[in-house]
């Protein structure tokens, strides 16, 4: 207790100085007279004492090592911009490149408005406008740019036997043998959730705006929010694709820019990145789920987003829990990076399937912080029996079809050679030392905030 009391004593001490800094200086501030900040494009965002924004200090410090104790590796909590929460780890994990999985899809996502917004991509239209001419099967081609970002495109589903070739990684061309999988269901029916989905998206998005796709990431996205190309890498296949629906590993303080830039409706200081308009389509939930918009999870309940949340939260949400939580209503965004954390009493299969239970205790806390607290407390979170369907995590013909064989294979594409693309060797897209989940060591190749 001792230790855990001179970390309170330091968050106390550190928001007085805080309160005294800021007492000086002319700052925005809500209709509740809370302060209101300015979004960075520097490597410190700005902060404000918890108190500022209507939290009580000690008990967010409490909430915060509450989740450090859950294997979150970092966490930050903003309230009108302000950055007013700090995990006790994270000065030595903020820097750090670490894969968000698919909350990469999210960032695609912003991608793909960013390309609507120049009028280089119409969402309403068959993928067949943007690929090459005798690539995959009429059906294929006839998924439109919006099947692909609400999921609804009908592919079949395995996801962690579509995802394994790339972390290994063998994969040929992913958008070629994402053309390759067979279609369960009619496109624009059926929510599935599907990996080879987003990377045949990211492939289309490249072709739609006519350059590689992380070169226009950098210029029109990470160079506005202040993330330089060495902070970060984004994993491509062996034909220089890059992975849409995970592998970009980026330092938590990084993240939280693009969690931050989505929480202002896509304007960050006097620029509009990406427009409000699109936003909004993104925040809207598909006909087929409820749950889902365009690559973004929407609404308490769904996905790891505790069901007490008020009705307007929605999340960047990747393997392991790495998440982005905003909620417009409160000027609240949280994000954390880790490595599960949840706790079930029914072994593996329940933590795999109960990711609610670390979000909902936290939150718990973190609402209790409040001034005022704005959430009546729901209680301890309470575990559904198992339902998991194994058949969705598993289906080996994703990776057979890697090497040619089997229903899921692309006639001409295999791990040997795939159509006429050059195939780079396994592994040489990866920087030193970035393996699987983080980047670390100190050869001056390895990503990270330096």
């Amino acid at each position: 207790m001792g230790r855990f009391s001179g970390f309170l004593a330091g968050i106390a001490a550190v928001s007085l100085v805080a309160g005294c800094v800021f007492a000086g200086v002319a700052r925005a501030t809500t209709d509740a007279g809370e302060v209101r900040c300015e979004v960075q494009s520097g490597r410190e965002l700005e902060q404000a004492a918890p108190e500022q924004v209507g939290f009580d200090s000690e008990r967010l410090a409490a909430a915060l090592q509450f989740a450090s104790e859950r294997n979150r590796l970092n966490v930050q909590v903003f309230r009108h911009n302000c950055l007013v929460g700090s995990g006790p780890t994270n000065d030595q994990t903020g820097n750090v490149a670490w894969n968000i999985w698919s909350a990469t899809k999210s960032v695609v996502s912003v991608l793909a408005g960013m390309a609507w917004d120049r009028g280089l991509l119409d969402l309403a239209a068959p993928i067949d406008r943007y690929l090459p001419p005798g690539l995959g099967d009429e059906l294929h081609r006839s998924i439109t740019v919006e099947n692909l970002l609400t999921e609804t495109s009908g592919m079949k589903v395995g996801v962690l036997t579509e995802g394994i070739t790339a972390v290994i990684p063998l994969d040929p061309n992913s958008a070629v043998q994402a053309l390759g999988v067979p279609l369960d269901n009619p496109p624009g029916t059926v929510f599935s959730y599907s990996q080879r989905n987003v990377d045949l998206l990211a492939y289309v998005l490249e072709l739609a705006i006519g350059e590689p796709l992380q070169q226009f990431a950098q210029r029109e996205l990470f160079d506005p929010l202040g993330i330089e190309r060495d902070d970060y890498y984004w994993a491509r296949d062996r034909a220089g694709n890059t992975y849409g629906y995970a592998h970009l590993m980026i330092p938590p303080n990084d993240f939280a820019k693009l969690g931050l830039l989505v929480s202002n409706d896509g304007s960050w200081g006097a620029r509009q990145l990406v427009s409000t308009e699109y936003l909004r389509k993104a925040r809207r939930p598909s006909p087929a789920n409820s749950c889902y918009g365009y690559l973004f999870w929407l609404g308490p309940g769904c996905a790891e987003t505790p069901e007490f949340l008020p009705d307007d939260v929605y999340s960047m949400a990747g393997l392991g829990m790495q998440n982005v939580f905003i909620i417009p209503s409160l000027d609240l965004t949280v994000m954390w990076t880790g490595a599960f954390g949840n706790v079930s009493s029914q072994g593996v299969s329940g933590i795999v399937q109960n990711t609610e239970e670390l979000p909902h205790e936290f939150f718990r806390r973190l609402f209790d912080a409040f001034q005022d607290n704005p959430i009546p407390d729901p209680g301890p979170y309470v575990e559904p029996p198992l339902r998991l369907d194994p058949s969705r995590f598993v289906d080996a013909n994703f990776i057979l079809a890697v090497f040619g064989v089997g229903p899921y294979a692309y006639p001409g594409c295999n791990v040997f050679a795939c159509l006429n693309y050059p195939l780079a060797p396994p592994f040489a897209d990866t920087p030193p030392g970035c393996v699987i989940v983080v980047c670390l060591g100190p050869d001056p190749r390895t990503p990270g905030i330096r």
